[in-house]
């Protein structure tokens, strides 16, 4: 063959003369451009190439390399005024496998094979399995099911007897009516039966309308799915058809779906590092980049949060106090959501307001949740549980509490028993405070209370009733029942603790007992004499008679009640009175109920905590343990608890000082949460308030008891005009402290049974403070009633004082039309108001201008004499008109 030079060679194969002379040099030869190259050449030079491309030399190829290369052309800007040219080459790889290599794929397939037809077989046995358990349950259910069933009937056959009983009753009384009852019964029987069919009629269009509102909501919620799925799977079936290949040779076409399969199992072999750097490299690329180029978040920044289909209802658990924000994190809603709803409830909130336990409930049932009441007090409970009990129960002495009316002799009564002269030390001979005593009889020992008979002392009644075992109620006999004896029989019977009456002040000689009976039996107080079950005990506090029985009455009631109590472990009581003592601090009356009180114990009182320093009796006198029925009093406390909390012994102080503090910021919180808020349908009231007089008071007591029934009685005598504001109170001496806020804030300080300090007298008379003492409680309420009278805003009426009636008209150039006139009735004066009356109607009123009576000036002009009159500012006075002349009288007011 005859050679062709390198030019035309590059030129027919379609490649530069430079990279033509580049592969001859690879292949051994140095060529130029315009040397001839010969068929062997050719030869040399393809084997080479041969072999670059995977080949065996003149054998066939083992390894191919296809390239493609596409151009496109995209317009840029918005008119397509600028073309960009974009070339996309692709280039790929195909290896020729050897024999080795196709027995090995073969042998693969043939163990996929297998692999897939056990996965078949075990897919299969699971199917059977499924099958075989839904067989199960359902014969479990269908059983299950039968019985439910039986019950049913059963409780239908049990109701149908219970109505055909129910109906066979209603026919025997319906027999033994009246006519007219059985048409009233009739009439009754068919509203109920109409009632009741409206009822059902409603529930079931209700139910109706409710269950067409679910129906059509899953059958939206099935079309979306439905929809959604097609597309899904169009899709999917898009791009399974999709194949794309570079070649159209079926074994190129083989060779990239193995490779694309290779790839596919690696990709999912990747490791969690690539993973991430992919995720970091994603995240790193800017917003618009992926916009552009199509690509999807991570999975990692994609939250899997569906939409509830249907509300969730969720126990929300509510202590004594909770703040609005922690309420709306506890119901997961938003706190300004829940202020919404409440300010729809009428209650004008904050995020960090605190509620109570009542309102808080209301709000959230109101949100469609389950409101679940909790207390936190699981370290109380700890406390308190952790106390040793004594051993067996034994027989105590009975508590009795003495009530009734005031000055009816309960005092002097217990002052007989005792062999002492209370009443007469007394203030004003009343009883002002909880008296407690134990006396020894001959037939036993018996603790007495002594309640105030006033009715300002109605909580330390209720008191006296709770911590009590019987009630001895004190009526005179020639006074009979009066309010606070009705009150005191209402708080026995809520006690539930039996009563026995005595019949006071015998030795009169107006005492009637059968009017005492009759009255307590109009109360349901019915006498043991009558067929009751109350004993009804004459006595007499000064001669002494009926005392003996009547202590037999109380031991008698005691037996049938069988009173046992511990006598020996960790006391407990209540606290009947406490007072702060100047010399001693806190002082509590605690009356022991079960275990032995000891010098040295650890009590926790209410709200207040401390080891008892030392303990004495009534009478004053040091003892060192109190068992149950005693009344002792105790220091050591660190404040003045109040009156009716519980005394429970500890084993340790520094718990009970934990409790103690709990339970103050709990009064605190609980107190700041019941104040009044400031609601929607009184904010205007309120704005009106400033129009209200105050009376500020500062009050300060010996014992707690009376500060609370004396603050009570104060607060409940405020009226719309006039209000009673107790800005500060407490037990025991006046203060400079309380002279301070007095003077800041106008108020007066009163002290009921205490006295001031020096350095407050001193600052009473700097500040010219109104201070005031009592030792009666009538003395004080009827002085704060007439303080409140005099700053009630005065009452004017107007009193008509005279009446002339015009007999003639005259003209004056100086004034005009003047009136002559008769006076009728009462007095004219000059200096009073008139009105001008036509027909018995107000036409004018102002005053007068001149009064004469004939050509001289006068003051007043009295009933039958005649005068002339000149009205001021009004000339249309005609004959038989009447003047009115009256004048504006102030009217005391009283409370």
């Amino acid at each position: 063959m005859e050679e062709v030079t390198l030019d035309k060679l590059a030129k027919d194969v379609g490649t530069t003369v430079d990279r033509l002379i580049q592969q001859f040099a690879e292949a051994g030869m140095k060529k130029q451009p315009g040397d001839g190259v010969t068929e062997d050449e050719k030869q040399k030079l393809l084997a080479h190439l041969n072999k670059q491309h995977g080949g065996g030399g003149s054998a066939g190829p083992s390894k191919m390399t296809l390239k493609r290369k596409t151009k496109s052309t995209l317009s840029v800007g918005g008119g397509g005024s600028k073309s960009v040219q974009v070339e996309v080459r692709k280039k790929r790889t195909y290896v020729k496998r050897s024999a080795a290599e196709e027995a090995q794929r073969q042998e693969e397939e043939r163990l996929q094979a297998e692999r897939e037809a056990e996965e078949a077989k075990r897919r299969e046995e699971q199917q059977k399995l499924e099958e075989e358990q839904r067989k199960v349950a359902e014969a479990k259910a269908k059983e299950e099911r039968e019985k439910a069933e039986k019950e049913k009937a059963e409780k239908e056959k049990a109701r149908k007897e219970k109505e055909k009983a129910r109906q066979k009753a209603e026919a025997e009384k319906r027999a033994a009516m009246t006519p007219e009852e059985r048409e009233a019964a009739d009439k009754a029987k068919a509203e109920a039966e109409k009632l009741k069919r409206q009822q059902e009629e409603e529930a079931r269009k209700k139910a109706e309308k409710e269950a067409e509102k679910q129906a059509e909501e899953a059958r939206k919620l099935a079309e979306e799915n439905a929809k959604r799925w097609e597309e899904e799977e169009k899709k999917r079936k898009e791009q399974e058809k999709e194949d794309v290949h570079f070649t159209t040779s079926s074994t190129a076409q083989e060779a990239e779906d193995a490779q694309d399969f290779d790839e596919e199992r690696k990709s999912r072999r990747r490791s969690k590092k690539s993973r991430r750097k992919e995720e970091e490299a994603d995240e790193r690329t800017p917003r618009r980049e992926k916009r552009r180029k199509g690509g999807r978040r991570p999975s990692t920044l994609q939250q899997g949060f569906n939409k509830p289909a249907q509300p969730v209802e969720r126990e929300v658990k509510i202590g004594e106090t909770i703040t609005v924000g922690e309420l709306a994190n506890r119901m997961a809603v938003k706190a300004s959501e829940l202020i919404k709803t409440m300010m729809k409830m009428g209650e004008m909130v904050t995020i960090n307001q605190i509620l109570d336990q009542e309102t808080a409930s209301l709000v959230v049932e109101e949100l469609g949740h389950k409101a679940v009441v909790v207390k936190d007090n699981a370290l109380e409970e700890e406390v308190l549980s952790d106390r040793h009990e004594g051993g067996e129960e034994e027989p105590r002495a009975p508590v009795v509490t003495v009530m009734g009316h005031v000055d009816h002799g309960k005092t002097s009564l217990l002052d007989y028993i005792r062999k002492a002269k209370v009443a007469s030390g007394e203030a004003g001979g009343i009883t002002q405070h909880i008296g407690a005593y134990h006396v020894e009889t001959d037939q036993g020992m018996v603790t007495f209370l002594d309640t105030p008979g006033h009715a300002a002392f109605t909580s330390m009644r209720a008191r006296g009733a709770g911590a009590t075992d019987v009630v001895i109620l004190v009526v005179a006999a020639d006074d009979g029942v009066m309010p606070q004896t009705k009150e005191a029989v209402q708080h026995a019977k809520a006690a539930g603790v039996p009563l026995i009456v005595a019949i006071n002040k015998m030795d009169k000689e107006e005492a009637d007992p059968d009017r005492v009976k009759n009255e307590l039996s109009q109360l349901d107080v019915i006498p043991e004499d009558w067929g009751g079950d109350v004993m009804f005990i004459p006595v007499s506090a000064h001669s002494g008679m009926g005392i003996d029985e009547l202590l037999e009455g109380i031991l008698l009631q005691s037996e049938v009640l069988d009173l046992k109590a511990e006598k020996t472990g960790m006391a407990s009581g209540v606290v009947v009175e406490s007072r702060l003592d100047r010399g001693r601090g806190p002082v509590a009356t605690v009356l022991v109920q079960r275990g032995l009180l000891k010098q040295g114990d650890v009590v926790l009182c209410g709200l207040e905590y401390g080891k008892i320093r030392a303990m004495r009796d009534e009478i004053g006198k040091e003892i060192k343990e109190a068992g149950p029925s005693i009344p002792v009093e105790i220091l050591g406390l660190s404040g003045v608890p109040q009156a009716g909390d519980e005394a429970t012994v500890v084993k340790d102080e520094r718990k009970a000082r934990e409790v103690a503090n709990y339970r103050q910021g709990k009064y605190r919180e609980v107190k700041l949460a019941k104040q009044q808020k400031a609601k929607l349908e009184n904010m205007f009231a309120n704005m009106a308030e400033g129009d209200v007089s105050e009376l500020n008071i500062v009050l300060k007591s010996d014992v707690q008891g009376s500060l609370e029934a004396i603050s009570d009685a104060l607060v409940k005598l405020s009226t719309d005009e006039v209000k009673v504001n107790i800005i500060g109170s407490g037990v025991g001496g006046i203060t400079e402290t309380d002279v301070s806020l007095a003077s800041a804030s106008n108020a007066i300080v009163v002290g009921f049974n205490v006295r001031a300090e020096a350095a407050a007298k001193k600052l009473v008379e700097q500040e010219s403070v109104d201070l005031r003492y009592y030792s009666v409680i009538y003395d004080l309420i009827d002085e704060v009633k007439a303080a409140m009278t005099g700053m009630l805003q005065p009452e004017f009426k107007q009193q008509i004082i005279g009446l002339a009636e015009v007999r003639d008209v005259f003209k004056s150039p100086k004034l005009g039309a003047i009136a002559g006139c008769m006076v009728t009735e009462g007095i004219v004066k000059r200096s009073a108001p008139i009105r001008v009356l036509r027909d018995n109607v107000v036409i004018y009123e102002g005053e007068l201008e001149s009064l004469r009576r004939f050509k001289d000036d006068v003051q007043e002009v009295r009933n039958g004499m005649e005068c002339g009159i000149g009205v001021k500012n009004y000339n249309d006075v005609k004959e038989g008109d009447q003047i009115e002349v009256f004048e504006t009288i102030q009217v005391e007011r009283t409370l």
